[in-house]
């Protein structure tokens, strides 16, 4: 696996990887502001065909927009990104799609869990994002469009875009042939 924007610090084994995530870091595209930033921490490996990717991640959200989860990328103005993200103290599930513009869709989740479970699978062009609070029971945030390339990078993802940084650790990310 490789690192777009590596953070300062990180450590990984055991199934298991640990970072934190930079202050003034994300993946946004021109939307609302016409802002555009790609400095967001992105840990991939390049995947060909469909699959499906899943991951468990938790972090210590304080700020305002921290985000972690699953990251779907095939250049800087065609992918998307997935997990929790942080608004005005409280958790929320999260996917935005960006194809050269970003949009964004959440879903409040009240109590905030410890963690979230995201499910991502791709078929042709077509992705669908699932997550869950209790690794059993999943439900779809979104299913979009992306790309039809054959080879995408997948993996995980975190920024804080308005905060100091903040922890976060992913476990069981696996990624398999469908």
């Amino acid at each position: 696996m490789q690192w777009l924007n590596e953070p300062q610090h990180w450590e990984a084994g055991d199934g298991t990887l640990r970072f934190a995530a930079g202050a003034a870091t994300d993946f946004w595209r021109k939307t609302h502001n016409d802002s555009i930033v790609d400095n967001g921490h992105f840990y991939y490996e390049v995947v060909s065909g469909d699959f499906e990717a899943e991951v468990r991640v938790s972090g210590q959200y304080g700020a305002l927009y921290d985000q972690a989860g699953l990251m779907v990328r095939l250049d800087e103005t065609i992918w998307l990104k997935t997990g929790i993200e942080f608004m005005y103290g409280v958790q929320h599930a999260s996917a935005v799609v960006t194809r050269d513009y970003s949009d964004w869709s959440i879903v409040p989740l009240s109590p905030s869990p410890e963690a979230i479970y995201m499910h991502l699978k791709r078929a042709g062009g077509t992705f669908e994002i699932q997550y869950s609070v209790d690794s059993f029971s999943f439900s779809m945030i979104r299913q979009a469009h992306l790309t039809t390339a054959h080879s995408v990078q997948v993996g995980m993802m975190a920024a804080a875009p308005q905060g100091a940084g903040f922890e976060v650790a992913f476990d069981g990310f696996r990624i398999q042939s469908s």
